[in-house]
């Protein structure tokens, strides 16, 4: 399991966002075993050796100037509280924009990327990329201004592949757990920034690299760390106290880490973990026991070689899952999970072709009895739960890759070159309040966070905060 990675090749078969032909896995990482999972020592000077020698990675936490806001909201992981892409604060947002929209409270250069950003108690969490140090950096920051409160960062060479980072922390009270692009899976003191333990899941799970790098968020439930390694373990929970690991569950079938994140669901008092993994020619979903890690179902019913939506809870018994890159001939599908004498089955309701619905990057939500997302050709679109198609936003309204969400019954859209717009989440048809122009950059596909009435949004290269209450 820990051996040095060796420089590989693999064909790119999909022609996405310009990217070139050949894909290096590198074997210039610079993350090694971890067999102390102990913080690095102030003074550490410790040099990294040569490529693939067998040392520990060696942190450094750095604190500076930001302090955290007084502001009670929270968005702590991929999301939101619920894992839905809906706030449940009681806040009135604003329906209309003055002409460049929402005001700026603040705004930072971040490393070229989609990472999006965690949100709690006054506190904003973001894994970065440093190019210039050839580090991940975390960053806790300031709801308030946006200055930051401690950075913590580890070497780890990551070359340019469309971006960097582009997943999102968990937070918790006590702790915040990120995931490099090179699955490098660390856990901190989230006031602090002190160093809890780490895995490096290549080196000592055997994890494959997804195609442009890990995009898979940490998932914190009951002080236990959920995490999809899908290498020599398929998923495993760690105790964010101490980094031991509780329990393991198999990978027989050699599944490999996709895209999509984990998503808990429970079904007949039975709590589970939700997985899509794949490989060239295998993958489906699975249902894992958040209690040991045994398998409670899975299914071949829906399997796409790098799923990157996540299945989407709906109902007590239902799961929606998406697809897009033209990597299935189908877009989307809706799953029942059936209970008989103890056993979970899994069925098929509808699947849908992309024309109807699909989606290339970003989850669809569920609100109000029907299902919203974006679908290939950058229409907005409102599905019933049988997968018919009640409305569009027509092909004059397109959002292309952009991430969305949902605030008091508005749903706030972007789309690939920075502009906002706000419109009414409801089945009675698509109805646009406001348009703003509010990112300079492109490629602002990282994931909203919403707290306080505030929305954090990013393009490759830089990150805001929005006023978006009613004044």
């Amino acid at each position: 399991m820990r051996q040095s990675t060796i420089a590989r090749t693999i064909t790119v078969g999909l022609a996405i966002l310009s990217i070139g032909s050949l894909y290096f896995w590198l074997s210039a990482d610079a993350a090694m075993d971890l067999t102390e999972r102990i913080p690095a020592p102030p003074d550490d000077t410790q040099t990294l050796q040569g490529e693939g020698s067998a040392v520990k990675i060696q942190g450094t936490l750095v604190k500076l100037d930001g302090a955290p806001a007084d502001l009670p909201g929270a968005w702590p992981r991929f999301r939101g509280a619920n894992f839905d892409a809906i706030s449940s604060e009681d806040i009135s947002p604003a329906r209309t924009w003055p002409t460049k929209g929402p005001e700026v409270l603040w705004s930072i250069g971040v490393g070229e990327g989609f990472a999006g950003a965690s949100i709690l108690a006054g506190r904003v969490y973001l894994i970065d990329y440093d190019r210039e140090q050839q580090a991940d950096l975390v960053r806790c920051l300031s709801l308030e201004d946006g200055r930051d409160i401690w950075q913590y960062s580890y070497p780890v060479k990551v070359k340019r592949d469309h971006g960097m980072s582009r997943t999102v922390p968990a937070v918790t009270e006590k702790f915040v757990v990120t995931m490099g692009p090179k699955c490098h899976v660390t856990c901190l003191d989230s006031i602090t920034g002190e160093f809890r333990w780490m895995f490096n899941l290549v080196r000592e799970f055997n994890t494959k690299v997804p195609k442009w790098y890990t995009a898979q968020c940490p998932l914190i439930e009951d002080g236990k760390a959920i995490i999809a390694p899908a290498g020599t373990v398929l998923m495993m929970a760690v105790d964010c106290e101490t980094g031991e690991i509780l329990w393991e569950t198999p990978n027989p079938d050699g599944w490999i880490m996709t895209h999509s994140s984990i998503v808990p669901m429970e079904f007949n008092g039975k709590r589970f973990y939700v997985y899509c993994g794949g490989n060239q020619i295998k993958g489906g979903v699975v249902g894992v026991s958040a209690e040991d890690g045994s398998v409670l179902w899975k299914t071949d019913e829906w399997k796409v070689r790098f799923n990157v939506p996540l299945p989407v809870v709906v109902g007590p018994d239902r799961l929606f899952f998406t697809a897009g890159y033209g990597q299935y001939e189908f877009g989307c599908t809706m799953l029942r999970l059936i209970e008989t004498n103890g056993n979970i089955t899994v069925q098929s309701e509808f699947l849908h072709t992309t024309e109807v619905f699909g989606s290339i990057q970003q989850t669809p939500i569920y609100y109000g009895g029907n299902i919203y997302g974006v679908r290939p050709d950058g229409q907005l679109v409102c599905l019933d739960l049988q997968g018919n198609v009640v409305w569009t936003s027509t092909s004059a309204n397109k959002f292309g890759n952009g991430p969305f969400a949902i605030v008091s019954g508005l749903i706030y859209l972007m789309n690939d070159s920075g502009e906002l717009t706000l419109a009414q989440a409801s089945p009675s048809g698509y109805l646009p309040l406001a348009h703003a122009k509010v990112l300079d950059g492109h490629g602002s596909w990282g994931p909203m966070a919403i707290a306080s009435g505030r929305l954090i949004v990013r393009d490759t290269e830089r990150m805001i905060c929005l006023d978006i209450s009613e004044k």
